[in-house]
């Protein structure tokens, strides 16, 4: 029951062997995968994805290391993709201080356009966000300072492969965004991150792999895809202390609710009252 809220299954690491990937991902019970376009092209490739599977969403914008060559003929396009009933989110935008491939001025010119665009479509945001090499969080920095600007510091969205400490998850979820945990927590020296994950509310949780990139533990070093997205799972529950398949119904609510999905197959209906999770009891009043 679990998911993939972020990957590439678009990447030419998969151009050999795509459809077993996805089969894996399937028959390994993944509801709902999110593949991402990080270009017009990639956006097109994610839509033609999506529309042949089921399970299968997209979601697309220009990529912060791409904003350079992001010209107004390509911005204006995606709004076009974006009426595609099974293109979910805008995405992944943001700030990519670490390498730099971008002048930081034309990322910020490209993240403020898409943004705008996801809150006049009433589409979610996938944030990418990485601070420079050595010195202060400026990308941090500009991000909070740019949202309050265009949205008035809330945003309905993901900080997509989250790997910083509690406090700065606090602040994304007082901003009203949901956190997506890679595979990163699973890494030996990610103490920060798992000090951040268990902290971070039961509903705004969510996983993603990122494949093929950041393979989790005992996957690493390999080309990662979504069945490993399941190592991921194991150990964020491990880290709450819950049952793996409390975390899956969090996961799945938080995902549709997010996305304003909703269960088209009367058998996949929950049909549990009260549940267990943690220390806490949830009644499930709408059965939905």
């Amino acid at each position: 029951m679990y998911l993939d809220s972020h990957c590439h299954l678009d990447d030419p690491a998969f151009d050999e062997d795509r459809d077993e990937v996805i089969a894996r991902a399937l028959g390994a019970g993944l509801r709902y995968l999110l593949t991402i376009g990080t270009d017009l092209d990639g956006a097109r490739r994610a839509v033609a994805l999506a529309e042949s599977h089921e399970r299968i969403y997209a979601a697309a914008a220009v990529h912060p290391h791409d904003a350079e060559g992001a010209d107004t003929d390509a911005l204006a396009e995606f709004r076009g993709l974006y009426g595609h009933p099974k293109m979910i989110a805008v995405g992944e935008i943001g700030l990519d201080f670490y390498y730099d491939n971008s002048p930081r001025e034309r990322q910020e010119e490209v993240f403020r356009h898409f943004l705008r665009l996801a809150g006049e479509l009433d589409l979610p945001a996938i944030i990418h966000l990485r601070d420079p090499k050595e010195g202060p969080p400026l990308a941090r920095e500009r991000f909070f300072a740019v949202l309050d600007e265009e949205t008035g510091g809330q945003l309905r969205g993901i900080m997509h492969c989250f790997t910083g400490g509690p406090e700065f998850a606090l602040q994304c979820v007082e901003r009203s965004l949901h956190i997506s945990i890679p595979g990163v927590v699973t890494f030996n020296k990610a103490d920060e991150l798992r000090e951040a994950v268990a902290r971070i509310p039961f509903g705004r949780l969510l996983v993603e792999t990122d494949c093929p990139y950041l393979a989790p533990v005992p996957k690493r070093g390999r080309r990662n895809e979504p069945s490993f997205v399941a190592h991921t799972a194991d150990k964020v529950a491990e880290l709450r202390g819950i049952a793996r398949e409390d975390l899956d119904r969090i996961l799945r609510h938080n995902f549709e609710t997010l996305f304003r999905l909703r269960r088209r197959d009367a058998q996949d209906r929950e049909d549990t009252i009260a549940y267990e999770i943690s220390n806490s009891i949830y009644l499930n009043l709408t059965n939905r």
